[in-house]
């Protein structure tokens, strides 16, 4: 595995520790929250199981294995070196493909390019929806503590989307100050909840094994596809983590999650299953029945500011694909604004910022719209994971090229390793796929519309870039440069001798004529000089 390739001197110290921060609240506010709603949408709602001992041990081995598997060991310890001058993303993986393919004298490889520009469109897409559904399920739970603010959900909705689309030209670092601090508070409450109740509850800890997973998918395969639906909650923000490598660099994200994130989620997970075990009734809301009565509206509160964080790192991500796509001529020149002295990767982009709010505003709408009947949470839960999913899919493929062809990996050990994450993001599609007609049909549109402009501004560039050099002479068509000089010179050299040559030839023309006449003065002057010279003698 060859190491990152950072420009930048690797951080340290106290430094990586304020790095650390930062991305607790830019890139982990997406699967930090995840909590909230992951296990309760498993045993509650339209598709929900039955509260069995048996259930619940398989679904907490599903969330398990599924942070172990696709975000600890796909993102932060393999994929996440990947990185293309310190960014991240597919498009940095395409750019890896295709300029090893150039180096080696090769043609870049078509379906790549396609995979890869398709990618960065769904995680656009994804950038609209994270914080539509996130901020969403924060007011409506607000909404449950006091009903009386039924009337006023959407409104505040948009309110505190478009307030936090402002305060992004404030930087990711700034951003970060302000939000890590907030999400480090988050995780320690969730995980010192967790821990309680499997104190109480610790036999929920054999749902470690992976054969508590296998027996739940084993008694009813098609139950477990669809419960993988929701089970994918706890791995959105994976790939946002990995699109955000350039605000913070590897090590302070890997800081941040071994340290922090992951230990306090799954603490979490497994105390809202040890409550489960003890008390079925609490399934409706697994994760407030976690906090005592005096602690419930500070957690609401404490919830609301972690589900409006949890936008971040989708917003941050896509500010760094689209100074990729600038970098690699899929985009026209935008505006983009660095907001840091120290690290480079840390930018805002004012046209895409925009775009997103809007964006994001539209869908709230639009979803509410459709059915006001049930939460609007709810409605976009249907599209909400088809494009992250996808994305998945489309990184580990990528990943597989890349691993050949730029690190240098065997066959054996480049298909072992994708093959292991391939079938975990197959499973996870395949259960995404069943939300298409449920709104999961609407990232797949943005996406493809993004995916249009994209590839559609390429190749005007190439058609124009074509037409350009037809028009143009060659360079080595052109005279040298020391020609240039020294034509006019001979030239004029090469016309005097010639005026030169006439001249003398008509001088001795002129010479002989006069000599072959009689009388002439010369022949005289020759007579009277040879008679001069005798007389003297």
């Amino acid at each position: 595995m060859t190491p990152s390739s950072e420009p930048r001197a690797a951080p340290r110290g106290r430094y990586l520790a304020t790095l650390a921060l930062a991305a607790l609240g830019v890139v982990y506010g997406d699967i930090g929250t995840s909590p909230l709603y992951a296990i309760r949408y498993s045993f509650s709602g339209t598709h929900g199981i039955p509260v069995t001992p048996g259930n619940v041990l398989g679904v907490l081995s599903l969330v398990f294995w599924s942070l172990l598997i696709v975000v600890t060991i796909k993102y932060h310890i393999v994929i996440i070196r990947a990185d293309n001058k310190g960014e991240g993303g597919v498009l940095a993986l395409m750019a890896l493909v295709n300029g090893s393919r150039v180096a080696r004298g090769l043609s870049p490889r078509r379906l790549m390019i396609v995979l890869g520009i398709f990618g960065s469109a769904l995680l656009y897409a994804d950038g609209g929806l994270t914080p539509a559904i996130s901020v969403l399920s924060a007011v409506e739970g607000l909404e449950i503590a006091t009903p009386a603010l039924a009337s006023w959900v959407i409104p505040v909705t948009l309110v505190i989307l478009i307030s936090l689309f402002l305060v992004q030209r404030r930087g990711t670092a700034r951003i970060g100050a302000m939000f890590g601090p907030v999400m480090l508070v988050w995780f320690a409450v969730i995980g010192v909840l967790g821990l309680g109740e499997i104190i109480r509850q610790p036999g929920v800890l054999a749902a470690v094994s992976p054969v508590s997973g296998v027996r739940f998918f084993a008694e009813d395969p098609g139950r477990g596809l669809v419960v993988l639906g929701a089970v994918f909650l706890v791995v959105t923000g994976g790939e946002a983590l990995y699109a955000d490598l350039g605000h913070f660099g590897h090590r302070a994200i890997q800081m941040a999650w071994f340290s922090v994130a992951l230990p306090c989620l799954l603490l979490n997970y497994f105390g809202q299953g040890a409550l489960l075990l003890s008390d079925a009734s609490a399934a409706e809301n697994p994760f407030y029945h976690l906090a005592p009565g005096w602690a419930l509206y500070p957690l609401i509160a404490l919830a609301t500011a972690a589900a409006i964080i949890a936008s971040q790192a989708v917003i941050s991500g896509a500010f760094s694909l689209t100074r990729q796509a600038v970098q690699l001529g899929y985009s026209p020149r935008l505006q983009i604004e660095h907001t840091s002295s120290r690290e480079i990767g840390q930018i805002y982009v004012p046209l895409v910022n925009w775009g997103l709010m809007l964006l994001t505003c539209v869908l709230v709408l639009g979803f509410h719209v459709v059915n006001t009947a049930q939460p609007t949470s709810d409605n976009i839960a249907g599209a909400y994971g088809v494009a992250l999913s996808t994305l998945m899919l489309i990184t580990t493929l990528m990943f597989y090229v890349m691993s050949r062809e730029v690190w240098r990996w065997s066959f054996v050990r480049a298909a072992s390793v994708a093959a292991v994450f391939l079938w975990v993001d197959i499973l996870f599609f395949a259960a995404n796929m069943l939300k298409i007609r449920n709104g999961g049909w609407v990232p797949l549109v943005i996406a493809g519309a993004i995916f249009l402009l994209m590839t559609t501004w390429k190749g005007g560039r190439e058609i124009l870039g074509k037409r350009m050099q037809e028009k143009t002479v060659a360079l080595k068509n052109l005279p040298a440069h020391d020609d240039l000089e020294r034509r006019p010179r001979d030239s004029r050299q090469a016309h005097a001798g010639e005026d030169g040559r006439a001249q003398d030839a008509a001088r001795r023309s002129r010479r002989r004529a006069a000599g072959a006449r009689p009388g002439d003065g010369s022949v005289h002057v020759r007579h009277h000089r040879r008679h001069a010279a005798g007389a003297g003698a």
